[in-house]
């Protein structure tokens, strides 16, 4: 045999190996959060319940062709815009994801998609980026969450507190997509309810210092204080010199307050009455199944992001077995045939089942941790509000069930 021959026919083996181990690669879904920055005691939980849905595949016969899905991460941070686009970045062009979970805060949400993922063609599923700007974007039908928008969870929270006879309340919000968002639908809702907001004061994250917000907004005499900061940022920093000033009698605070962290670094003496709202899950089948499975890998199920970041990732993994392939074309329109009836209920863990129905053409209708994610025309969900309150003797928030 010439040596030309040889080569030939060595070169052919070689592009049979290369071909064949592409094929059985790795499908790898990213999963953006901000790690550092205002939210970072929130992000490792989140980010634990997202491998706790690719565990549940790869231990069930895995994705596709008996691969493997991995989960590399990105610290969108939370408070730098081109952070988040950097994370998101590396995780497209150098890490080659097919998709992305987060990220977590609406700022580093909207910088990521806009100036990465949309324009790659990359489908993303947020957990918590909750901003009512996320739901105008143009994105072409990529972007989708599992918690639901602002415009919800500040009508929610206007109920909530009119029920309780507040019917004056001050507002001092974080200045980024997420605080303005959530702020002028809470105030909003609460006036045309009825209730009167006498005053709401934008504040930067990062300062030491916010006494001449609390002093304007201590001027108006009202005793319910509205922060809708971050626990780990401002939030916490406001809160705890709106304490020592001894100038309101109630505390009020949205999902970015919904920390353990901020009640330690406060004291639970100090926050008794708190009021807190967060996305949640309603009393359900699929909640009942991931409690279980949560608490069996050692990760509380209650924590704030748990359940919707299970179910973002677990979506995607059932998107990407129902588009059959590991491309980025169809996945958005497999993601939305998955999570909607018609088709059999699935619930959190099932995956061996859902392989089993997908490879017999049968349609599947994921009910997840969180509920029902029925995707509207802008990827949103409808979603649940809870109510948290402060266990002044355990030193931590107490759910109190789902807001009606």
């Amino acid at each position: 045999m010439s040596q030309i021959k040889k080569y030939i026919i060595a070169l052919a083996f070689m592009i049979t190996i290369i071909g064949s181990g592409a094929a059985d690669a790795d499908v790898k879904i990213g999963f953006l959060a901000g790690f550092t920055g205002p939210l970072k005691s929130l992000a490792p939980g989140m980010y634990k319940a997202g491998k706790l849905a690719v565990k549940h595949v790869n231990s069930q016969g895995g994705i596709l062709d008996d691969q493997k899905i991995i989960m590399p991460s990105g610290d969108s941070t939370c408070s730098d815009i081109t952070a988040a686009a950097d994370a998101a970045a590396q995780l497209v062009n150098v890490e080659k994801v097919l998709a992305i979970v987060g990220p977590l805060c609406s700022g580093a949400a909207i910088a990521a998609y806009t100036n990465v993922t949309i324009p790659a063609g990359i489908t993303v599923v947020s957990p918590s980026a909750t901003s009512p700007a996320i739901t105008s974007l143009d994105d072409g039908d990529l972007v989708f969450r599992t918690s639901p928008s602002d415009v919800y969870q500040g009508s929610i929270m206007a109920r909530l507190l009119l029920s309780k006879g507040i019917e004056n309340i001050v507002i001092t919000y974080v200045n980024n997509d997420w605080g303005k968002g959530i702020s002028a639908e809470l105030s909003r809702a609460f006036e045309a309810a009825g209730g009167k907001v006498a005053g709401n004061v934008a504040h930067e994250e990062g300062k030491t210092d916010y006494g001449d917000v609390i002093r304007s907004l201590s001027s108006s005499g009202v005793e319910t204080l509205v922060v809708l900061a971050y626990a780990n940022g401002s939030g916490q920093t406001v809160l705890r010199q709106a304490v020592e000033s001894g100038a309101f009698e109630q505390f009020v605070g949205g999902d970015g307050m919904a920390s353990n962290t901020l009640i330690a670094a406060i004291g639970s003496d100090k926050l008794r009455g708190m009021i807190v709202t967060k996305p949640g899950a309603p009393d359900s089948t699929g909640a009942r199944v991931f409690n279980k499975h949560a608490w069996g890998a050692n990760l509380n199920p209650a924590g704030a992001f748990v359940g919707q970041s299970y179910d973002a990732a677990f979506l995607l993994a059932l998107a990407i077995e129902k588009n059959g392939s590991a491309d980025r074309e169809g996945l958005s329109a497999a993601l939305r045939a998955v999570a909607t009836p018609p088709g059999e209920v699935l619930l959190p863990g099932e995956w061996a089942k859902a392989k089993a129905l997908i490879k017999a053409g049968k349609e599947i209708n994921y009910e997840g941790a969180t509920g029902s994610h029925d995707f509207d025309e802008a990827g949103d969900v409808s979603g649940v509000i809870i109510e948290m309150g402060v266990n002044v003797r355990e030193g931590s928030f107490i759910e109190f069930g789902q807001i009606k």
